[in-house]
């Protein structure tokens, strides 16, 4: 399954939603910010947009900047499949990376060099 979405502003974001193995992995390219936010919210929903899936692995490698807009969605994310799945970050570097590290979203939200690495963890 492939379903790829694109935020009203095609050039800052693209976001793809595959399945391997019953896990959702999103992957996703370039800014995550207040104006995109919402695509990416709507990528970690199920299909029917009721709750998020189990199990989700977000794909950060192709992010060149995210601002608080991208921690708040992560978080919401977070807290709708705790308990009942989980959701991993893969791929995060840089400046992403240093994000997440600041405020203490990777002790939250397990965060892995790959997405073969988060799908296997």
């Amino acid at each position: 399954m492939t379903d790829n979405q694109k935020a009203d502003q095609p050039d800052r974001l693209f976001v793809e939603r595959t399945v391997v193995d019953g896990v959702l992995v999103v992957t996703v390219q370039g800014e995550i910010d207040h104006n995109v936010k919402d695509a990416l919210s709507e990528a970690l929903m199920s299909e029917d947009g009721t709750a998020a899936p189990p199990r989700i692995v977000v794909d950060l490698s192709d992010v060149t900047f995210m601002d608080s807009s991208g921690i708040n969605v992560f978080v919401a994310a977070y807290q709708q499949v705790n308990g009942a799945g989980w959701l991993r970050i893969a791929g995060a570097q840089g400046t992403i990376l240093r994000v997440l590290e600041l405020v203490g979203l990777d002790a939250v939200i397990p965060c892995h060099p790959t997405v073969e690495q988060a799908l296997n963890a």
